[in-house]
């Protein structure tokens, strides 16, 4: 059952009907959490009990961290018993963070590498993805935050019910948006609410939206690209180009989708889920990119590992080692291939160029000046995405082998003559100036989305309304005959 079909559409009406229709805020919380099971279920049921085994661990080690000393405690013991007491809590929370670590390092990193040694097609093959529990990355990530959260000083959730609710939340439980508990919990305070119309309407455009951005557009430039990628030996230099600028198209559309859908579903349980894209292709540095681009995981590095290392209080050189080692654990994070390891990198160096000139633009009014101007805004735009594309070669191609082949033909390299007629005119009968001024047209609607918040102008709910039948009828009449799994399900 994947977001969005056919299927995930009945399932989601059956949970709203039950979940309004049921009175009580434990009745729902009941609904929220069996229908998760159940959703996850449908995917993966071999990794329930262990979702729920995490789930009771990292309840049980937060109710811990949150427990207070005894204010019994003669005053004259009190700080020893304080001091005491920190150190456990410390060390209790290194264990949660290291159980949530080594479960997530041995599933995504350590067992594909034993089965590598003489199972090759366990390793590489189908069964590959039947091995890696989905949204296992996002689901430790978000235990690591709250236990974190809770040893620094939030308070602890009290009911398991609640926890669980949160924890195992269909609409984000596989690819997100990371979510912490506390922002989450925060909407249970007053009860749980009927939302407004308007507010239904939101959460169905919003899944319309991620049908659209996800069937209609996404799955289409992902054939390019698969395509492309497949007859990477054959493809010239401008095949490589064109293959590049769709993958990052791509990427965008498939996880934006995603969220959408992921957000769309929670409004219409009554839950805002955070924000994780915000136009990042338009941004005009890489810090901006980063504020833009997976915002959740970028809060969560931020939060749980940038400023814990220090962040940029122990002067610019720790803080370049600390931006470096951070995009390397994301680059980790994503995949236990080289190229993802080389992605990184070349994020950690463009962020540490970007801090630099930073400390630059301090002491040289006419450097910030440049950057200001219209030109420096346009060029400073051009290198970012230039970078970022660049990037997304390692992120496609995670095999250095593949890779290196990518960047020796980037330049004067002509193609196979087959290339064009097999990925081009056979596959969507147009050349590669057409297919490069379609890709163009998605960029400039993307534009256009971005002036038009920019002015701060939205469409009116009513209007909403009559598009959304539109929008729904147009996913599911012009998508693919068969539906790509989303990228992101990989991480």
């Amino acid at each position: 059952m994947i977001q969005p079909s056919i299927l995930y559409g009945f399932f989601l009406a059956w949970v709203l009907v039950l979940y309004w229709l049921l009175p009580g805020k434990q009745t729902k919380l009941w609904v929220m959490l069996v229908s998760s099971l159940v959703f996850y279920a449908s995917l993966q049921a071999q990794y329930v009990p262990l979702m729920l085994v995490l789930v009771g661990l990292n309840y049980g080690i937060g109710k811990v961290l949150g427990t207070p000393l005894d204010w019994r405690i003669p005053n004259e013991a009190w700080q020893y018993a304080q001091d005491d007491w920190n150190r456990k809590r410390t060390r209790l929370l290194w264990l949660g963070i290291a159980a949530n670590g080594l479960l997530l390092l041995g599933f995504k990193y350590f067992l594909p590498t034993l089965l590598a040694f003489g199972l090759d097609d366990w390793a590489t093959g189908p069964a590959a993805s039947w091995l890696m529990p989905w949204g296992l990355s996002f689901f430790t990530f978000e235990c690591i935050a709250y236990l974190v959260d809770v040893y620094r000083g939030s308070p602890a959730c009290d009911r398991l019910l609640e926890f669980s609710a949160y924890k195992l939340f269909f609409p984000k439980l596989i690819s997100g948006p990371i979510t912490r508990f506390h922002s989450f919990a925060s909407q249970l305070k007053g009860g749980i609410k009927v939302p407004p119309l308007s507010q239904n309407v939101e959460g169905l455009w919003l899944i319309a939206s991620g049908a659209v951005k996800k069937l209609l557009i996404a799955d289409h430039i992902g054939l390019l690209v698969n395509l492309s990628a497949g007859s990477l030996p054959r493809a010239g230099s401008g095949d490589i180009w064109l293959l590049t600028f769709a993958y990052g198209l791509q990427l965008y559309l498939d996880f934006s989708g995603y969220v959408d859908v992921a957000r769309g579903s929670a409004m219409l349980l009554g839950f805002n889920l955070p924000q994780n894209f915000n136009f990042p292709y338009f941004s005009t540095s890489i810090a901006d990119f980063w504020r833009r681009w997976h915002m959740t995981l970028g809060d969560w590095l931020r939060n749980y590992l940038y400023f814990p290392l220090g962040g940029s209080r122990s002067g610019l050189v720790r803080t370049c080692i600390n931006l470096m080692l951070v995009m390397l654990v994301a680059g980790v994070w994503h995949g236990d291939r080289w190229g993802f390891i080389v992605w990184g990198a070349i994020h950690g160096t463009a962020l540490i160029i970007h801090r630099l000139s930073v400390a630059v633009g301090e002491r040289s009014k006419l450097f910030t000046a440049f950057w200001e101007s219209i030109p420096g805004v346009i060029l400073a735009w051009v290198l970012t995405q230039l970078v970022v594309f660049f990037s997304w070669i390692f992120f496609r191609l995670p095999n250095l082998n593949d890779a290196g082949l990518a960047l020796r033909h980037l330049f004067g390299h002509s193609a196979d003559i087959q290339f064009a007629q097999k990925v081009y005119f056979e596959s969507f009968g147009l050349n590669r100036p057409q297919l490069s001024l379609l890709l163009g047209a998605v960029v400039a609607v993307m534009g256009i989305g971005y002036a038009v918040q920019g002015l701060k102008l939205e469409l009116s709910w009513p209007i909403k309304v009559l598009l959304l039948p539109l929008c729904f009828f147009l996913a599911w009449v012009l998508a693919p005959a068969e539906a790509s799994p989303y990228i992101y399900f990989d991480f």
